[in-house]
């Protein structure tokens, strides 16, 4: 069952639904609640990565337009790369002053599958960005720093130890769907490579790890030439406390978004 915890399924080509089913399970086992979530297309270029000093950050950049990477609490003060001099193998990264945001630009003679450099903030730190090389839309970055984020996180933490477990998977589905930060959360939009259980395509789109809940956003496709009724026991653990899935019902090609929560740790 392992390989359904992958990622967003948002339907292609297809308008979105105006709400999800929710199906939350209980640990305990036998009660079950189903939530009904509004929301709005989410905004699948925007990635939010939590990061250390000195550590390097995976992401994705555009291939034909502007990436934006932007630091949460913090600015670039400058920015340390390479310049070959030769078109196919150099790219430009630059340093906006009022925001303290940095811009790539990737030629269209670029001919790595990636671009790497070193970021400095104004408040000392320092990452190694390598980032995978694609697409033709803009898309942004923004990076939080783990040592800064931890007071905030524990104090909402704290503030949400009253709340029953179930009611905050249906939070973290939600915010899931919208694909928005969640305090706590360490959150991972790295799409891994699909794989292919019976007639469906299964892809994990981005994670969210905390210490009580762990959520998985899967991409889900219909490949075969018959419709496909999918179901929460299918794509989900049997320790699973939260279940949505935004369109079960897929005609051939059609592909839908799924959402799975589980205790922190068991993913």
């Amino acid at each position: 069952m392992s390989n359904f915890y992958a990622a967003l399924a948002i339907a292609s080509g297809a308008s979105l639904l105006s709400s999800i089913d929710c199906l939350v399970k209980r640990l305990a086992g036998a009660a079950l609640v189903c939530a009904g979530l509004m929301a709005a297309t989410p905004a699948l270029a925007d990635q939010t990565v939590v990061a250390t000093d000195n550590g390097s950050i995976s992401c994705d950049a555009s291939k034909d337009d502007l990436t934006r990477i932007s630091l949460k609490d913090d600015q670039f003060a400058s920015v340390s790369k390479v310049s070959s001099g030769v078109a196919s193998e150099d790219f430009s990264v630059v340093h906006e002053p009022t925001r303290g945001d940095i811009y790539l630009s990737v030629p269209h003679e670029y001919s790595k599958a990636t671009v790497s450099f070193f970021g400095t903030t104004q408040k000392g730190f320092v990452y190694k960005f390598v980032c995978q090389v694609s697409g033709s839309e803009a898309k942004q970055i923004f990076v939080a720093n783990a040592e800064m984020a931890k007071p905030k996180e524990a104090a909402q933490l704290q503030r949400q130890s009253g709340v029953p477990l179930d009611k905050r998977a249906v939070s973290l589905v939600q915010a899931m769907f919208e694909q928005k930060p969640v305090a706590g959360f360490e959150i991972r939009d790295r799409p891994r490579t699909p794989v292919n259980v019976g007639s469906l395509k299964v892809q994990l789109v981005s994670e969210y790890d905390g210490p009580e809940l762990s959520g998985r956003v899967l991409r889900i496709e219909n490949t075969s030439s018959k419709p496909v009724v999918i179901s929460e026991d299918l794509i989900a653990s049997s320790g699973a406390i939260a279940v949505s899935i935004s369109n079960p019902s897929l005609e051939p090609g059609q592909a839908t978004g799924a959402y799975v929560v589980v205790p922190g740790g068991e993913m």
